[in-house]
């Protein structure tokens, strides 16, 4: 079973004024393991304003210890639809950043309703994930990435 290392993993939702903050905080808790202990988890929410001077709250969700960091990944492969692998793998070298970041948004609305599905689109639940790799260029890190996608 190919496993995909990491050294840590970041989630990034932004709140609109318009949206309901305890639906969006739902939308990202479908990304979040029930096994992973809260005290592994690294929460935060800061408040913004927008272009147009609107208000913006930036949610910031950080998993850090390498247990929770393996668990998160396991989970998320499992989340992961057919077509959405699919979508990755032909879209892999634009995912993944020089520094060994593997990059995934995920639809706002579609998480909320418990069906996460990859999109890329503005209004996105942002994964981070940063890749343990050796030696540490993107494409080792692409290499990893596809391995276990298509495992």
């Amino acid at each position: 079973m190919a496993k995909l290392r990491a050294h840590h993993v970041r989630l990034i939702a932004f709140i609109q004024a318009t949206e309901d903050k305890d639906k969006v905080l739902e939308a990202v808790a479908t990304f979040i393991p029930e096994e992973i202990d809260e005290d592994d988890i690294i929460f935060d929410i800061d408040e913004t304003k927008g272009f147009f001077g609107n208000p913006i709250k930036v949610v910031n969700v950080e998993i850090n210890r390498s247990g929770a960091v393996r668990q998160f990944i396991d989970y998320l492969k499992r989340l992961l639809r057919g077509e959405d692998r699919n979508y990755l793998l032909e879209h892999l070298d634009e995912k993944v950043d020089e520094e060994g970041t593997f990059y995934v948004r995920f639809n706002k609305q579609k998480a909320y309703l418990g069906e996460p599905a990859v999109e890329d689109c503005d209004d996105a639940i942002q994964v981070r994930i940063k890749v343990k790799a050796f030696p540490m260029r993107k494409e080792t890190v692409v290499k990893a990435v596809r391995e276990w996608l298509e495992e």
